[in-house]
């Protein structure tokens, strides 16, 4: 960024403490009289990078997150009321943090100080605070602080941020790609207004795309890019929409002017095949298919295989870990307990850390599925009981397990001759438990697979007390 100094402006009551370096001083102006939009030094240059000079100018020119940009949103009242705010933006890379901090700061006409959580510490934020308090002060006027990268702050670098958001010395907005309540001190997210975006949909990823090959700040024409390539493009971009106009701009670099960029120059420049799926086609429901199957007949190799495929195309990885959830109980089930549990964590890893990090625990979940004993014997008993559920057999709840903690219901039998299961040797007893309908049905049927065949010998054992065989040869 270029300071103050350097547009000609006199150095006086607002420059930066001696301490704060020539970083502090580099905060950017205010936007300028003339382009209300778009300050001088954020001007787009030819030698910025192209996601740099596509950056939106205003609310109108961003794309996605239409959940917090409609009318009556937050972001759109903290703008048209100009009022102090405190905002954490937490989301994906390359969905937009950054993008609103600034378009907010400058469709305010608000101050815009930039810190990168990354390489600036303590003192650049109090050096910050303390010109943002002088300016605040003298003229009225406020200052958006921005850290990206927030939660790269420590606990004693992010209570440095508590006085100036607590008295309002600057409006305050920080950008996160991990979950804030793990990363973000509950002072600090409890003053804020916590703000999630989402990937951008392929349709949004099109539009930026299109915008950067047109418009005289992005490509300007030079190339054009043939739909191929562009499916492909979006599917690398995966919902980022800077990691989609690097790679589109690496492929302008490879292309001659007035070429048309297709599949083979965009792999030479991004170095990345086009893997073939269709994600609303048939390869989505052939490679979860042949996954799934692999899976359930124990090849972890071509299970690992259809997993990569699936990660390389852009499949949303959250699908992915709902399959291997549903896997979990379906085709291992009591065979290993502790298979839903790897499922169920790697779902929540992807939640929390994101692709490409989350590549790893949905591969471990896959392992752990693929070399586990497998059993159905789970979605067999509960398929079972609901086809005699749909059958009409659902009988009336015998008397003696019916409700009997309220008044009066003593008189009509209801809880009589219960048996109280703690009272008895092992904790089990024999009575009916289920309606005279389907009582003696034995859905769950274990095989002897795994952890499975102890649970086999247990429920027989605890069926043959229910029933009154126990000891009968």
């Amino acid at each position: 960024m270029t300071s103050r100094t350097e547009w000609g402006e006199p150095e006086g009551l607002f420059d930066a403490p001696a301490e704060a370096g020539a970083a502090a001083g580099a905060a950017s102006r205010a936007p300028d009289s003339a382009d209300p939009a778009l300050p001088p030094q954020a001007v787009p240059s030819a030698g910025q990078p192209l996601a740099v000079r596509m950056r939106p100018r205003a609310l109108d020119e961003v794309v996605g997150q239409a959940h917090l940009l409609g009318p009556g949103t937050p972001i759109r009242q903290l703008v048209d009321r100009d009022a102090p705010m405190s905002l954490v933006l937490w989301g994906p890379p390359g969905t937009g943090k950054t993008t609103l901090a600034t378009v907010v700061s400058h469709v305010t006409a608000r101050r815009f100080v930039e810190i990168s959580a990354v390489s600036d510490g303590v003192k650049r934020v109090r050096a910050e605070i303390d010109l943002a308090k002088r300016e605040l002060g003298m003229t009225g006027r406020q200052t958006v602080l921005f850290v990206d990268e927030v939660h790269r702050f420590n606990k004693a670098q992010q209570d440095a941020l508590l006085p100036a958001v607590e008295n309002r010395w600057v409006s305050f907005i920080g950008a996160t790609t991990e979950n804030p309540f793990f990363s973000v001190i509950s002072p600090l997210l409890s003053r804020s207004l916590l703000l999630t975006l989402e990937p951008l949909g392929d349709d949004d990823l099109r539009e930026v795309i299109h915008r950067a090959l047109t418009e005289e700040r992005g490509l300007g024409g030079a190339v054009s890019l043939d739909p191929a390539a562009e499916d492909h493009l979006v599917r690398l971009a995966g919902g980022d929409a800077r990691r989609a106009l690097t790679y589109l701009e690496a492929a302008s670099l490879v292309a001659e002017d007035g070429a048309v960029i297709d599949t083979d120059v965009l792999e030479r420049a991004v170095d990345r095949a086009a893997v073939r799926y269709d994600r609303e086609g048939d390869q989505h429901y052939d490679v979860i298919s042949a996954f799934i199957k692999s899976i359930r007949g124990s090849d972890v190799d071509a299970a690992l295989h259809y997993l990569a495929r699936m990660i390389e195309a852009g499949e949303d990885p959250r699908f992915i870990a709902r399959r291997l959830i549903v896997h979990a109980s379906e085709d291992v089930g009591m065979a290993d307990p502790t298979a839903l549990q790897t499922a169920v964590a790697a779902a929540q890893a992807v939640e929390f850390v994101g692709l490409p990090e989350a590549r790893i625990n949905l591969a471990q979940a896959v392992i752990h599925l693929s070399l586990a004993p497998k059993s159905n014997a789970v979605i067999t008993a509960v398929d079972a009981a609901l086809a005699d559920v749909r059958k009409g057999l659902a009988g009336p709840v015998p008397g003696h397990l019916r409700d009997a903690h309220y008044k009066g219901a003593a008189k009509i039998g209801h809880g009589q001759g219960y048996k109280y299961a703690h009272d008895h040797p092992g904790g089990v007893v024999r009575q009916q438990y289920a309606p005279d309908t389907v009582d003696g049905r034995e859905y769950y049927r274990p095989t002897r697979h795994g952890a499975e065949s102890r649970f086999a010998e247990v429920l027989a054992r605890i069926r043959s007390v229910l029933r009154g065989t126990a000891g009968r040869r």
